[in-house]
């Protein structure tokens, strides 16, 4: 299956997996499209300072398809967290979330949930404040990522997130696997997958050390199988450090030659 490839195009502020900066970014989604790359995931911190209408004439001109809404920056540079015991926080990052969700409604994108579920933080909350936004906005899908053990004490592997995921028993609710925490928090590839099944909305491609891929040792081959074998028909969006050189991402044909899919 030929999956579709994407880069990150960072909208507001910087994010350090992406080749290009927020004040560019318009002219980065032309770069994007000349890279060969079909789809794009953007990193906004707020979605209500964004014009769908500009937007939208944007990808229509560059001919991209806008697959998901990163959401991680507002943690970094706001402290949102829907975790958060202190309820003004946890009410604005939810309000975050479901600002989110009305742009991605229009672009029929994921919204994803990584960071901004908190470093730290109460369980109980943070399955109470996913479960308001995804019932506010049953029309669009949600993808709750595993992100490894020093990034956040809270759902680090597939099975911890497909537990909260089954508990809010949402159809709008599933997972984003990402290569990069998989390689450290899963035993095996292969595994994680079978277990995410139907549940798998998105994913992101990093190499073992984080830089682009074919730069370390992930087990890519693995991964193209058990995609496969579940049946996964979304995208495959590149959220790696743009090492050793940003050149070797502006080739869509060449990322594919190095992850062993051309």
């Amino acid at each position: 299956m030929e999956w579709p490839l994407g880069l990150i195009v960072p909208v507001q502020d910087p994010t350090p997996f992406s080749v290009f900066t927020p004040e560019d970014w318009p002219q980065s989604l032309g770069q994007v499209r000349a890279a060969g790359y079909r789809v794009v995931e953007l990193a906004v911190t707020d979605p209500q300072t964004l014009d769908y209408d500009s937007l939208r004439a944007m990808l229509d001109h560059y001919g991209l398809q806008l697959v998901a809404f990163t959401t991680g920056q507002a943690a970094g540079k706001e402290g949102l967290s829907l975790s958060s015991p202190d309820i003004r926080v946890r009410e604005k990052a939810i309000a975050r979330v479901q600002a989110h969700a009305k742009m991605a409604r229009r672009f029929q994108a994921i919204v994803i949930i990584g960071l901004l579920r908190g470093k730290s933080g109460n369980l109980s909350l943070l399955f109470e404040s996913i479960k308001e936004c995804t019932q506010a906005y049953p029309e669009v899908r949600f993808a709750l990522e595993p992100l490894n053990r020093y990034e956040t004490e809270l759902i680090n592997s597939v099975a911890e997130a497909l537990g909260l995921v089954e508990l809010i028993g949402a159809d709008n609710l599933g997972l984003l696997f990402d290569t990069f925490h998989s390689n450290i928090e899963e035993r095996s590839v292969r595994e994680a997958l079978t277990l995410c099944g139907e549940r798998l909305f998105h994913v992101h491609l990093a190499d073992s050390n984080r830089w682009i891929p074919g730069f370390g040792h992930f087990p890519f081959a693995e991964l193209w199988e058990a995609l496969e074998a579940v049946g996964y028909q979304g995208a495959l969006v590149l959220e790696c450090l743009p090492r050793p050189d940003p050149v070797w991402l502006l080739s869509e044909n060449e990322v594919r030659r190095r992850l062993g899919l051309l």
